[in-house]
């Protein structure tokens, strides 16, 4: 599995819970999913949630919660287990189009996100409120998942800076909406690429450790991505293999995050199998 589609099983946590409280399954549902700890049983039965949720939207297509959760479930399941590049293209076109839907309906200035300059996009998130949180975390980490499958795109990539607009006034609003999972989001962008290319390895060490310290080190995932994005780009071994170490050593099992913290394990497990050979 590409390590570049490790971040978007985050945003099922957000998704599934808009989506599926507000097809009236109940709220408890959700955690059906986010509590298992079988990443295999997950990834056959999501289809029927994206399925279930296109046609919810069909019928109440200007259900800012059903578009949230639309676009959430599209970027996890593309980012996640899609191996296809052009289907999981397909998938993520469709959920940032969810996405943004969902802030159009929240307000009529973001319908036109993609266009908007930098400048014009940060005038009209100076007005949000902490009611906007929900819909302005799912763009930008949808758009997120989206720049990253899209990684070969430059115009994609240039997006960069409205995505960390948006996360950093999530931030500015809720700095623990999502138990911190905003400044995971913003550590891995800033670490995309080596400071020499423009990344800022040194924000990006900050915000992976404030989203650790947020989730009070219970986000398996915060510190796997560390490890990954942060201490391999900065050739620190001590630091990846501690937390990956620290990742193993976890028990995995957490109210909403028992899921990532699974495939967490996953991945701290093949990355510390790699470290005597990549460093």
């Amino acid at each position: 599995m590409p390590r570049s589609y490790l971040l978007p099983l985050i945003l099922c946590l957000a998704a599934l819970l808009a989506g599926c409280a507000v097809a009236r399954v109940g709220d408890n549902l959700p955690y059906g999913v986010l509590n298992n700890n079988d990443v295999e049983l997950v990834r056959e039965g999501l289809p029927t949630y994206l399925l279930a949720i296109d046609g919810l939207i069909v019928n109440w297509p200007e259900s800012e919660d059903m578009l949230r959760g639309g676009a959430g479930l599209y970027s996890a399941y593309a980012g996640l287990f899609v191996s296809d590049p052009e289907r999981a293209s397909l998938l993520s076109d469709k959920a940032l189009t969810y996405a943004v839907r969902a802030a159009c309906v929240r307000h009529r200035d973001y319908c036109q996100v993609r266009g908007m300059s930098v400048p014009a996009l940060e005038q009209r998130l100076a007005k949000a409120g902490r009611r906007d949180v929900p819909v302005l975390y799912t763009l930008g980490t949808v758009w997120a998942g989206y720049i990253q499958i899209h990684s070969a795109d430059w115009n994609a990539v240039a997006d960069l800076a409205r995505v960390q607009a948006l996360l950093n006034r999530v931030i500015e609003l809720d700095a623990g909406y999502e138990r911190g999972q905003a400044h995971m989001y913003l550590a891995v962008l800033d670490s995309l690429l080596p400071e020499a290319l423009g990344g800022q390895p040194a924000s990006a060490r900050r915000h992976f450790e404030t989203a650790i310290a947020l989730s009070e080190g219970r986000n398996l995932m915060a510190k796997v991505l560390y490890a990954e994005r942060y201490a391999r780009m900065a050739f620190e071994q001590p630091l990846h293999d501690r937390l990956l170490e620290e990742v193993l050593a976890a028990d995995p099992e957490e109210h909403g995050l028992t899921l990532q913290n699974t495939f967490a394990q996953q991945e701290a497990k093949r990355l510390l199998a790699e470290s005597g050979d990549y460093f």
